[in-house]
């Protein structure tokens, strides 16, 4: 059996089950099925992938993301990981994938918003380059929890910057 591969793919709507499986894991507030497929099938501003890891010829979706490209900023609407996934770099991955991809369409920065109290995810995004740039107070209805607006102001410059190995 060869080693764990991970790759970034477009999302389609057969990835909705397990994507609505992590959601629900991962957030007080999860999106419905319904809002998926209208993501995929009726948003043209809407853009999903999905981080499948593959293992002995199976593939399994383990995160998502879904970024909005709105004129030239790209605003990340959604990203997860399932749960037993986390801090082994898929999160990044994703991320990377749609300022790529954001990039090729236009866009020169991409926005956010984050729980105040998730340092983890805000740590992230800060290694990434993004900067936070206000308070949204009581933003989460959950439990009315502040978000945090952080952004990455270069996103041209960031591809430019970053180097594969």
């Amino acid at each position: 059996m060869g080693p764990n591969r991970l790759g970034i793919r477009k999302m389609t709507a057969d990835d909705i089950p397990t994507v609505l499986e992590i959601d629900h894991q991962s957030f007080p507030v999860p999106w419905s099925e319904r809002t998926y497929r209208l993501e995929l099938t009726g948003n043209p501003s809407a853009h999903f992938f999905v981080a499948e890891l593959s293992s002995g010829g199976t593939a399994k979706v383990v995160g998502y993301l879904g970024y909005w490209l709105i004129v030239d900023e790209a605003h990340i609407s959604t990203l997860a990981v399932a749960p037993g996934m986390r801090r082994r770099g898929i999160g990044k991955q994703l991320l990377k994938t749609a300022f790529r991809s954001a990039g090729r369409q236009g866009a020169d920065r991409v926005s956010l918003e984050v729980r105040a109290s998730n340092a983890d995810a805000i740590r992230m995004y800060e290694s990434l380059g993004f900067e936070l740039h206000s308070r949204k107070p009581e933003y989460y209805r959950d439990n009315g929890e502040d978000a945090l607006v952080m952004i990455l102001y270069d996103l041209l410059g960031w591809i430019e910057g970053v180097r594969e190995v």
